[in-house]
């Protein structure tokens, strides 16, 4: 039987974060297909390791997780030269950008399937199917062309996590040596990424996450988490976690018992959640967190617009006063909150649009005010297809459009798009970028993130006093000298490097 060649392109966040997706896939077709992984975050070049397993005519299959942003770099001329010299293999691509830009994936003529979403049951499912040479049209989740047009098969109920195979540390340990990915971060010593969950309940418009699983969500048992931290923990010393889950907190008896469980194990971690959701935790289920290691949360604030969340489609019962009174009331639990703004949403004039950055400048300074130790990470809209969402509809009014051919994507200002740091909507003018940029400068100085371990104290006092009058009069413009220290210094911003 053929065997499947399994590749996670490199991302822009460190080496120790374990291939999650690709561990997950692996585990889908274990004990039908044997496979490999290449990890591209790893090894030193990548693709002479790909050359070196195709050229052995065993590999017929090879399967790309693929999220947007710097993860295209490796992935699409990749993609473009394993067609050229091994044509006969089937490639087969997953991951957000395969789901959410199927067509410029499919039209590339390079690659011949792509999964939309989780992949544990059709990605196997197609192996299979091909191997014996049967229609896939049946197959859920799966996009693919057929006599010149794109079909998409019907989207499967959401998997229940607890019946899916566990992952294969021991076989990825094979491959490469897991401690190495088990990195110093602001949390520990031996962090480590897990993802105990699939999807989001919520519908906001500006996510990745909605088109793929619409509005649906299911986790791993709080034992079946705790199964496999233990496991990583006592073999390897991982000694903290990152909850790499689009909302870790959905549930919050799962989160108490979870707390529960580690609470003897020694462990920090940090995960994703909604503030209306965590805002309706008991007093003692937030107490039981933090006396489990829970350290940090990061939140998706988005705003403090009410009118522009409505607008987002954010869901829930998320409002400017909500936002400001959780984040004193995680100071009262010793949990860092950690919040991100999307500045620069669409607007009727460049008036509205300036009107609302300025509003949300103002009202992250006030975030600041009631909790000091609040991290602030600052996002400039990136337009996601969500077909049926207002703000959707609005990006696609003011002209933009996202690039129709695959290798367009590879472009310095496509690559950046979803870091959400250089957008290319028209209803943005070089100075509200200018100010959004300016603001985030001053404030990053004035207020370094805790997360970046290797900036000194000297440094911090350094940077903040020379802010202190920026920051205080609100004199963003030309914030030459800290953009200088913050460059020497390769200042961290985890939103796009990570812990």
């Amino acid at each position: 039987m053929n065997k499947v060649l399994l590749f996670n392109p490199r991302s822009a966040h460190k080496k120790y974060r374990i291939p999650n997706s690709i561990l997950q896939v692996a585990a889908s077709i274990e004990g039908l297909f044997d496979w490999v992984i290449v990890d591209g975050n790893r090894e030193v070049d990548p693709w002479q390791k790909i050359v070196d397993y195709l050229k052995t005519g065993e590999f017929k299959y090879v399967g790309f997780t693929v999220m947007p942003g710097p993860q295209l770099e490796q992935a699409i001329p990749y993609t473009y030269k394993i067609k050229e010299q091994f044509p006969e293999t089937t490639m087969i691509w997953g991951g957000y950008f395969a789901s959410n830009q199927y067509k410029s994936v499919l039209n590339s003529g390079v690659v011949d399937y792509a999964i939309n979403g989780p992949g544990d049951y059709s990605f196997p499912q197609l192996l299979q199917a091909l191997e014996k040479g049967e229609d896939v049209s049946l197959i859920r989740n799966l996009i693919f062309k057929k006599e010149g047009e794109i079909v998409k098969t019907v989207k499967d109920d959401l998997l229940d996590y607890n019946k899916l195979p566990r992952l294969s540390y021991d076989k990825l340990d094979q491959f490469y040596d897991i401690e190495k990915y088990l990195g110093k971060t602001y949390l520990g010593e031996k962090t480590l990424a897990y993802h105990s969950s699939f999807g989001c309940p919520f519908t906001c418009s500006f996510c990745a996450v909605v088109p793929i699983y619409q509005a649906r969500w299911k986790g791993l048992s709080a034992e079946n988490i705790y199964r496999d931290v233990k496991y990583v923990k006592d073999k390897w010393g991982a000694d903290s976690i990152e909850f790499h889950d689009n909302n870790f907190f959905v549930s919050e008896k799962r989160t108490v018992e979870f707390s529960k469980l580690i609470k003897d194990e020694n462990m920090v971690w940090w995960g994703e959640g909604r503030i209306d959701t965590i805002d309706k935790y008991k007093d003692e289920s937030l107490a039981a967190m933090r006396d489990a290691g829970c350290k940090m949360i990061f939140f998706g604030a988005e705003t403090g617009n009410d009118e522009v969340l409505k607008k987002m489609d954010k869901g829930g019962t998320q409002s400017a006063a909500q936002i400001l009174e959780f984040a004193a009331r995680m100071k009262k639990f010793d949990i860092i909150p950690e919040y991100s703004f999307v500045l620069g949403t669409p607007g009727d004039t460049p008036e509205e649009v300036m009107a609302q950055i300025d509003g949300d400048i103002a009202f992250i300074r006030k975030v600041k005010e009631v909790n000091p130790d609040t991290e602030i990470i600052i996002y400039t809209y990136s337009p996601v297809p969500t077909e049926g969402s207002e703000m959707f509809d609005a990006v696609l009014d003011s002209g933009f459009r996202f690039p129709e051919e695959l290798k367009d994507w590879l472009s310095p200002e496509w690559e950046k798009f979803d870091l959400r740091k250089n957008p290319l909507t028209p209803w943005l003018q070089p100075e509200m970028i200018d100010k959004i940029r300016d603001f985030e400068t001053v404030l990053n100085a004035h207020h370094p993130t805790v997360s970046d371990i290797r900036l000194s104290q000297g440094k911090r006092k350094l940077i903040r006093s020379l802010a202190s009058f920026r920051y205080k009069n609100q004199i963003y413009k030309f914030p030459y000298e800290l953009k200088a220290l913050q460059k020497i210094w390769n200042y961290r911003q985890p939103e796009i490097q990570g812990f």
